[in-house]
C-alpha cells in the first residue's frame, strides 16, 4: 500500500510563467514573498516575475538572499524578511536551492532546523508554497523534503513531511534555455539518479515506478542534446518534464546510498549536489546492483540500453558501463580530478559515512551498506 502525494496544481509547458497570477488568484493568494538568488536578480528574472504580479495588481516583496547549499544563517535571514511583511504565500523562484530555501522559510515558524530534520516529520502547513524552477534537476517543485546546510557541523540536514510540498509548480522549460552545458549536465544527472534510486528503492511503489521510468526515457535521450546545444526546445522541454517526474517518483518512494553519501559531499567540500551525485553514480549503482538485478536492468531497458530479450546481467551491465561513459562524456571529475585533497578526503570518510547513514537514505538501498562499506566506496570513488 503507497500514500501518493503530489502538488494541488501543475502547469507545465513553455511560457507557462505567464499563468502565474492566474493561478495564484485561483487560490486565494495575493501577498507573495519572493525566495530566490542573487543570480535570478542579475539575471532580470526576479524583474519579470514582479512585473508579472504588479500588472495583476499583487504587489510581491523578495528575498533574494539564497546562497547555494542553504545554511541556517541563510533561512534565518529569509525568515526575518517574511516576519517584515503580511505574507500569504512564499514563491521559491530559481534552482533547487531557491525552492529548498522557499519551503523552510515558510515552514519553519519558530523551530530550529534541527528540530525540524529527518526522521522527524513535520505534516502541519505552514504558508503555501509555490514553486518555480529553472533547473532541469532537483525535482523540488514537486517534493515533500527540503535540505539544509548546518555551516557550523557541515552537516546537509534533510527535512521531510508534506509541509514541505508545494501547493503550486510552475515548470516552464523556457526558463532553462540559457542554462549552460555544465549546469545543464549536472542537473540533469542529478534527476536521472532520483528516477533510478525512486525505482530500486525498497520504497517503491507502481505508481512512483511509472513515473521513474518515464522520467528514465525522457531524460536519457535528451541530455546529451541538450548539452549539445542549449537551444534545443525539444531536449529542454524533454528534461523538464523528466526532472518533475523523476521529482514525484522520489517524493513517494524515495532516494538511496548515492543521495545519502551525496549529500557529506556537498557540505565538507561545497560539491554542488547534482554534480557529487554523478561522482557516485557508477560505482554505487555497480555495488548495488547484484541485490536487485531485475530492478536495475529495467532501468538500463526504459534507458534504451538493452532490449526484452537480453538478460537481466547482460542489461545491468550495459548500465553501469553507460554511467561511466556518460560522466566521461559530459566531463564530470571524480573527487581527484576536482582538486579535492587526498587527505583531507581520507580524513573525513568516517564522519562522511557516519553523516550519510544518519540521513536515512542508505537504508532505502536494495544493498544495505554498513559504516565500512561505505567508507571503503568513498575511497574508490576518489580515484
Amino acid at each position: 500500500m503507497a500514500a501518493i502525494h503530489l502538488p494541488r496544481t501543475i502547469r507545465i509547458g513553455g511560457g507557462v510563467l505567464d499563468e502565474l497570477p492566474e493561478v495564484l488568484a485561483a487560490a486565494g493568494l495575493s501577498r507573495p514573498l519572493i525566495v530566490t538568488d542573487a543570480w535570478m536578480q542579475s539575471s532580470g528574472l526576479l524583474a519579470r516575475v514582479e512585473a508579472l504580479l504588479g500588472g495583476a495588481g499583487i504587489a510581491a516583496r523578495a528575498f533574494t538572499g539564497v546562497v547555494p547549499d542553504p545554511t541556517v544563517t541563510s533561512i534565518d535571514a529569509g525568515c526575518a524578511v517574511l516576519a517584515e511583511g503580511e505574507h500569504d504565500c512564499v514563491i521559491g523562484l530559481g534552482g533547487g536551492s531557491p525552492i529548498d530555501s522557499a519551503k523552510m522559510i515558510a515552514v519553519r515558524r519558530d523551530r530550529t532546523i534541527p528540530e525540524l530534520k529527518a526522521p522527524h516529520q513535520e505534516d502541519s502547513p505552514g504558508l503555501p508554497i509555490i514553486a518555480i524552477p529553472t533547473t532541469a534537476g532537483t525535482g523540488s517543485e514537486a517534493t515533500r523534503f527540503t535540505v539544509i546546510t548546518d555551516a557550523e557541523t557541515d552537516e546537509k540536514m534533510l527535512c521531510a513531511g508534506l509541509a514541505y510540498l508545494p501547493l503550486i509548480a510552475l515548470v516552464d522549460y523556457e526558463l532553462t534555455l540559457s542554462k549552460p552545458p555544465r549546469l545543464t549536465a549536472d542537473t540533469g544527472i542529478d534527476s536521472l539518479v532520483h528516477a533510478v534510486e525512486a525505482y530500486v528503492s525498497k520504497r517503491a511503489n507502481p505508481f512512483a515506478d511509472s513515473m521513474a521510468l518515464s522520467a528514465m526515457r525522457l531524460i536519457w535521450p535528451n541530455l546529451p542534446r541538450a548539452c549539445a546545444d542549449p537551444q534545443d526546445r525539444s531536449a529542454r522541454a524533454a528534461l523538464m518534464l523528466g526532472a518533475l517526474q523523476a521529482g514525484i517518483a522520489f517524493s513517494n518512494s524515495s532516494v538511496a546510498l548515492v543521495h545519502g553519501m551525496s549529500r557529506p559531499i556537498g557540505a565538507h567540500f561545497h560539491v554542488s549536489h547534482g554534480l557529487s551525485n554523478a561522482m557516485l553514480m557508477p560505482a554505487i549503482t555497480q555495488w548495488s546492483a547484484p541485490a536487485a538485478l531485475p530492478r536495475y536492468a529495467q532501468c538500463a531497458r526504459a534507458m534504451g540500453l538493452a532490449d526484452d530479450s537480453e538478460a537481466d546481467q547482460s542489461a545491468v551491465g550495459a548500465l553501469v558501463e553507460a554511467l561511466h561513459r556518460i560522466n566521461a562524456d559530459l566531463a564530470v571529475p571524480s573527487p581527484r580530478a576536482y582538486g579535492i585533497e587526498r587527505e583531507r578526503w581520507e580524513a573525513l570518510i568516517p564522519l562522511m559515512a557516519q553523516q550519510a547513514l544518519g540521513s536515512g537514505s542508505p537504508a532505502n538501498n536494495p544493498r544495505l551498506a554498513e559504516a565500512g562499506e561505505i567508507e571503503a566506496l568513498y575511497r574508490q570513488v576518489w580515484h
